[in-house]
């Protein structure tokens, strides 16, 4: 490697340090300046369809032990050619950016995240249509978003071609189109940043990490498999959802599906 290039490599690591937090003013956040707390979720579009998630309990009936789910763990980029019901949808939406209570000015989800910010955004990209447990169609395939407080998903729209759409924002990995539903995980960062300004950044793309990791787990507790895609093309993958890019934006995806 040469000395320009390593010269370049680290100041990208500094990213990975905490330095930052001696560097920010603290008392000069929004927060403490006393702006008004952002949304803990990006509001429905007004116009559009929201329907209501089933209940998955009773109905999706999770399998193995914990140690069995960590040591099984694996990447997996081959599904079946079916849908995932709208129960077991349910499930995964809820064990990835669920709601277990609200509290005064707080969420409290089944994922960790600083200072309870919770900055992402789950949009969902379904190529097939996902059936109610009496096999009529529940969720049309085409574009959703996940509203957690409500546990419902929001009609975005159809795309034409979206499974080629999905996997030319995702670089050409063919792969990710052919999944029956793929999670896209945009952030909003100014949720963070209200309280942690330049300290929020780091945080902000660990707790992808909690969220994806928890996906992994109850993906494969149901039958189904994952793969987290980190390489993507940024302006396709917004374009998907109409995100402007800037103040929201695609952070992470991961492809699901029954395993063969």
């Amino acid at each position: 490697m040469n000395k320009l290039t390593l010269m370049k490599m680290h100041r990208l690591r500094d990213f990975l340090k905490d330095d930052v937090r001696r560097r920010t003013d603290f008392t000069q956040t929004d927060q403490t300046l006393g702006v008004d707390m952002p949304p803990v979720q990006a509001a429905a579009t007004e116009g559009h369809r929201v329907l209501p998630l089933p209940k998955w309990q009773g109905e999706v009936h999770p399998q193995g032990s914990f140690d069995q789910l960590v040591d099984g763990r694996k990447s997996v980029r081959k599904y079946l050619d079916e849908p995932l019901t709208a129960s077991e949808l349910s499930y995964l939406l809820y064990m990835t950016q669920g709601v277990r209570r609200e509290a005064p000015g707080r969420v409290l989800r089944t994922v960790p995240s600083a200072g309870n910010r919770h900055s992402t955004e789950t949009y969902l990209a379904l190529t097939v249509d996902v059936p109610d447990r009496d096999g009529n169609t529940l969720f049309e395939h085409g574009l959703w978003h996940y509203l957690p407080l409500d546990h419902a998903l929001e009609w975005v729209g159809h795309a034409e071609d979206l499974e080629g759409r999905i996997a030319a924002a995702a670089l050409d990995q063919a792969f990710v189109g052919k999944a029956p539903a793929v999670f896209f995980w945009a952030v909003a960062p100014y949720r963070t940043e209200w309280r942690y300004a330049e300290a929020s950044h780091k945080v902000i793309a660990i707790d992808l990490g909690h969220v994806c990791q928890n996906l992994y787990l109850a993906a494969q507790s149901i039958g189904c498999g994952t793969c987290a895609v980190a390489a993507y093309d940024q302006q396709k993958a917004d374009a998907l959802f109409s995100l402007d890019g800037a103040d929201m934006f695609v952070a992470y995806l991961a492809p699901v599906g029954k395993i063969r």
